[in-house]
C-alpha cells in the first residue's frame, strides 16, 4: 500500500522506517518547500498545484504535522481516506476548540480565558493571578507563540511579542511533573494505551521522556486512559493520539494539550516497546490488528537539540540506540534522539546522565521519582 503523508519531517521519516517491513511505500506532500524526511518520494507543493499528482500516487493519507490548512485536508478527504480525519486537525490546531472539547468531555484543564486584545490579556492576568501563560490560539508549538506574564503590567508587551489576534491565557499550575499518555485507535474502534511517560522540557522544547514510570499509581494511569479514550471516541479517531498532562501533588491530572499524530514523547517506543507508536499508527490506519504497547524495560528518550554529539561515543553506551534525522545543526532544531534502555530505573538514570554529558548544551536530567 502506498501511504501519503502530509508533511515531510522526521516524524514522517520514522513512519516510513516502520512501514517498510509491512511492504508500505511512502509519498510525502511538503507544503513548506523545506522537506527533511530524506526517504520515500517527496512532492513539493507550496502553491497547491501538485495535489492531484500526489493523490494519484497514494491509497490513503495520514499526516506527521497538524499545522495544515483544514481546507486542504478536507479537499483530500473528497478523494482519498484520511486518518485521522480533518475534524481532528481542526480541533487540535486551535487551542480554543481544544479547550472547549476538553470542557465538554469533562477533562479538567488549568483555569483559562480567551482574549482578543491587549487590555483583555491584562484583565485575564489580573483575574487568574500571575504568573500566567499566554499562547496563540493557533500555530504555536515547541514554545513558539507564547509568553509567561509575571505581572499584569507585562501584558501589552506580551501581546506585541506573540503578535496573534486571539490568545488563550492559562493559570500557572503547581504540578509535580509533566506527563503524556499516548493511545492508538484502529478503524474497528480497538484502543491500545502506551505506558505514561514523564517529560522534561527546557524553553518549551522536549528534552527527555522516560517510560514506564516506577512510582505511578495505577488509578492515575486509569484516569489518563479514560481521558484519552473519551477523546478518541468523540472524534471517531483512527491512529495515534497524544494527550499532554500536568500531574499535581495529589495525583490529579490537568490536560495541557493534545496532538493528533505520533509524538516526540513516544519516540522511546521505537526501541523500548514491543510495538512502536509508528508501527501501530500504520497498523491502525490500514485496518490491521494493533500491536502490543507494553514496555520491554525502562526506557528514556533523549532529544538531541541544536548540536550533535559524537555518534561513536553515544553508541558506546550500553543499550543505546541513536536515531539521527540527517539535518544540519541549528539552535533549537531537533537533530536526533537517543533511546536508552536498562533493566532498572536506577541503572537507566546513570545511562541518561552519561548520555547527556556527551551532548553539547544538554541540560541535566531531573525526574520526579528520583
Amino acid at each position: 500500500m502506498n501511504i501519503g503523508v502530509l508533511g515531510a519531517g522526521q516524524l514522517g521519516r520514522m513512519l516510513a522506517l516502520a512501514g517498510y517491513p509491512l511492504a508500505n511505500r511512502f509519498t510525502f506532500l511538503d507544503t513548506t518547500g523545506h522537506p527533511s524526511a530524506g526517504i520515500g518520494e517527496v512532492v513539493i507543493d507550496t502553491d497547491r498545484k501538485h495535489l492531484e499528482a500526489f493523490l494519484e500516487k497514494v491509497d490513503l493519507v495520514t499526516y506527521e504535522f497538524e499545522h495544515l490548512p483544514v481546507s486542504l485536508v478536507q479537499a483530500i478527504e473528497e478523494v482519498r481516506p484520511v486518518y485521522p480525519s480533518s475534524e481532528a486537525i481542526r480541533v487540535c490546531q486551535n487551542r480554543a476548540e481544544e479547550k472547549a472539547l476538553f470542557d465538554r468531555l469533562g477533562i479538567p484543564t488549568p483555569a483559562y480565558r480567551l482574549v482578543e486584545h491587549a487590555d483583555e490579556l491584562e484583565a485575564a492576568a489580573q483575574e487568574l493571578g500571575c504568573p500566567v501563560v499566554a499562547k496563540s490560539v493557533t500555530e504555536g508549538y515547541d514554545g513558539k507563540g507564547q509568553a509567561v506574564i509575571r505581572d499584569p503590567a507585562e501584558a501589552h508587551e506580551a501581546w506585541r511579542a506573540i503578535n496573534h489576534p486571539r490568545l488563550v491565557v492559562e493559570a500557572f499550575v503547581d504540578f509535580v511533573r509533566e506527563v503524556s499518555i499516548i493511545a492508538v485507535r484502529g478503524r474497528d474502534g480497538e484502543v491500545a494505551f502506551y505506558p505514561m511517560a514523564e517529560n522534561q522540557h527546557v524553553d518549551g522544547i522536549l528534552r527527555y521522556s522516560i517510560a514506564p514510570l516506577p512510582d505511578l499509581d495505577a488509578g492515575v494511569e486509569q484516569v489518563a486512559d479514560g481521558y484519552i479514550r473519551a477523546l478518541l471516541d468523540e472524534l471517531d479517531y483512527v491512529g495515534v493520539l497524544t494527550l499532554e498532562l500536568f500531574q499535581c501533588a495529589d495525583g490529579s491530572l490537568l490536560a495541557n494539550e493534545m496532538a493528533p499524530r505520533v509524538h516526540n514523547s513516544g519516540h522511546w517506543s521505537i526501541d523500548g516497546a514491543v510495538t512502536s507508536q509508528f508501527e501501530n499508527h500504520l497498523r491502525a490506519i490500514q485496518g490491521l490488528p494493533l500491536g502490543d504497547t507494553s514496555a520491554r524495560m525502562p526506557t528514556c528518550m533523549v532529544n538531541v537539540i541544536g548540536r550533535e554529539g559524537e555518534p561513536a561515543a553515544i553508541l558506546a553506551l550500553p543499550d543505546a540506540h541513536l536515531h539521527r534525522y540527517d539535518k544540519s545543526e541549528r539552535a533549537g532544531r531537533k537533530l536526533a534522539h537517543v533511546n536508552l534502555l536498562a533493566p532498572t530505573h536506577e541503572a537507566l538514570l546513570e545511562r541518561v546522565r552519561a548520555c547527556a554529558a556527551l551532548l553539547p548544551d544538554a541540560p541535566a536530567p531531573r525526574f520526579s521519582f528520583e
